[in-house]
């Protein structure tokens, strides 16, 4: 609920016209989801009205899943929840079978899950442990019957591999600047706590004179 909840309050915050809110356990179909009971729940993961058309659609998701790409979120686990669930409402609404069974409430957990499977094409040669990190956070979008229907990574490299390393870029120098900075107030209060100690040396070292002279 708390990934729901994240999701209607940036709905109301960025003024764009909203669907009807949808009571929905927001849980990746892998731990049998209800997201595909729900009359809009697809439709609000992706913002889009029920009535958009299919390129609207693959616009949004185009839109969502590059603002909550792990890639651009390290660390967020919210990150990589919200990415499942844009996954998988594109998987649904992005095929036409599979987005009119949802219309029609016929929508079973069974098709959610057969969609998400890979071909058997695919798990002919299943990656290496060597390859499987790097394909940590693949997301081939499949159609009904496991047929690949949109690989996202690859158009996320394609259009946003620049944009994603300036940022990473400009993150790193962040970074280093923070570590910096923090060096120099450490060096600088090391420096003032020496020559408070020296100060405070001399003056009890005057004092001292001025009374073996008194």
């Amino acid at each position: 609920m708390l990934a729901f909840r994240s999701v209607m309050a940036e709905r109301v915050s960025e003024t764009q016209p909203r669907c009807p809110a949808a009571l929905i356990t927001t849980r990746s179909h892998s731990n049998n989801s209800s997201l595909h009971t729900s009359k809009t729940a697809y439709y609000d993961i992706l913002r889009v009205s029920p009535n958009a058309t299919q390129a609207q659609i693959k616009t949004a998701y185009y839109r969502q899943s590059f603002r909550y790409h792990p890639d651009r979120n390290a660390g967020s686990d919210e990150a990589v929840h919200r990415f499942s669930l844009i996954s998988e409402a594109y998987m649904v609404l992005g095929s036409v079978s599979l987005r009119r069974k949802y219309d029609l409430g016929v929508l079973s957990l069974a098709d959610v899950q057969n969609a998400g499977k890979p071909s058997r094409k695919d798990t002919a040669h299943p990656p290496s442990l060597k390859e499987q990190p790097q394909q940590r956070y693949s997301r081939t979008v499949r159609g009904a019957g496991g047929k690949p229907m949109f690989d996202f990574d690859t158009f996320y490299r394609a259009h946003y591999g620049e944009q994603l390393e300036r940022e990473q870029s400009l993150r790193r120098w962040r970074e280093r600047r923070k570590r910096a900075q923090q060096e120099s107030l450490l060096k600088w209060k090391k420096e003032k706590g020496t020559e408070m100690a020296v100060g405070t040396l001399l003056v009890l070292g005057v004092v001292l004179l001025f009374s073996l002279k008194s």
